[in-house]
């Protein structure tokens, strides 16, 4: 792939952070006293010249991790070889986001906070975007793990960090160590901790919920609550929760997909599919079918307690999917393994690094 680079003004300022604590008897954040700092360097770069892909028919990355459209209608990729984001039609490679070594990152999620910055959780590391200002942040500057697989912005303007290592919360100045339980590993996943926290969704009663190794939790008014045990979730490893248009949570696992009612967790999917390695990323379409991915190659719909799968054929592939996503005018996006794609009439229409978009 060929890039124009122009120009780029690199800027370090010196500022914050830290986060690394004892675990709270009653399971609430703890903030780390400023006096444990031992690093407190923040990395800002300033992009005045942005560096635009080329217009080619190339797939925008073989590996497209996640998709993500803000609230100016703008949309980022994340992939295997960094962060892209659209611009007037073109796509530009965001390439300020480094690890602590210089080197390229694995973009695995992608946020925006209540202030209109983006952040991005990545395998070394998180980072802000801010207009032309990319701020990474690292282990050195306080966060417990490099090794970032989920974040996300709360309705309080929190960010929420999950990692290999558990949970650090980051509120701009300071990061805090969030205790969770510790689970078990999973041996069919080629990268698993006891700590590994998958997704953190806060849904539309402002209550955050937690997918890890040690099952599912909420947490609301100060409570963390074991919700697997609570309503019957048959397996510890619990990889995503989704709300629906109609309030409603559905819990994807190792054992199939849950649909949370009331204090009961109910698996639609038992007996019905190969679950193999689990249900993964989940989304709902404009008529209120959910389409969810399982054993990382099947895809399946469900509505009204019919469970249909989307057939794929040797003319309509599509990738080995990542991660689901429904944009701002109801359409359904298809990342992952073989790159980016729609579903257009029925079929996967693959969007390249010229679109069309």
């Amino acid at each position: 792939m060929k890039y124009i680079k122009l120009f780029i003004t690199t800027i370090l300022i010196f500022t914050i952070s830290s986060c690394s604590g004892q675990k709270s008897k009653k399971d609430v954040p703890v903030t780390i006293p400023k006096s444990e700092v031992e690093n407190n360097q923040k990395n800002e770069i300033v992009y005045d010249n942005p560096m635009f892909a080329s217009g080619s028919n190339e797939q925008i990355d073989q590996v497209v991790r996640t998709v993500f459209q803000d609230s100016k209608g703008t949309f980022w990729f994340g992939t295997e070889s960094g962060l892209y984001k659209l611009v007037d039609n073109s796509l530009v490679f965001i390439d300020q986001i480094k690890s602590e070594t210089g080197k390229g990152v694995t973009i695995k999620d992608i946020t925006e906070s209540k202030d209109g910055n983006i952040w991005i959780g990545h395998t070394n590391g998180i980072s802000s975007v801010n207009g032309n200002t990319v701020t990474n942040y690292y282990k050195s500057n306080g966060l417990i793990s490099n090794d970032v697989w989920c974040i996300t912005a709360d309705s309080n303007d929190t960010i929420w960090i999950g990692t290999l290592e558990g949970v650090c919360t980051f509120n701009g100045k300071e990061f805090s160590k969030f205790p969770l339980p510790e689970g078990e590993k999973d041996s069919t996943k080629g990268i698993s901790s006891t700590k590994i926290v998958h997704n953190i969704k806060e849904d539309s009663k402002g209550t955050l919920w937690f997918s890890t190794n040690a099952g599912l939790f909420s947490y609301a008014n100060n409570v963390l609550t074991n919700v697997s045990e609570k309503t019957g979730i048959q397996t510890n490893f619990v990889n995503e929760v989704f709300e629906d248009s109609k309030g409603k949570l559905w819990i994807s696992t190792k054992k199939g997909l849950y649909n949370l009612n009331e204090n009961k967790a109910i698996n639609i999917t038992e007996g019905k599919i190969e679950n193999g390695k689990g249900i993964g990323s989940i989304a709902e379409d404009k008529n209120g079918s959910l389409w969810f991915v399982s054993n990382q190659h099947y895809l399946y719909t469900y509505k009204n307690g019919k469970l249909i799968e989307y057939k794929k054929t040797a003319n309509n592939k599509g990738p080995v999917v990542f991660k689901i996503y429904k944009d701002q005018n109801d359409r359904l996006w298809f990342v992952g393994f073989g790159g980016a794609y729609r579903l257009n009439n029925n079929q996967f229409l693959n969007i390249r690094m010229n679109g069309p978009w």
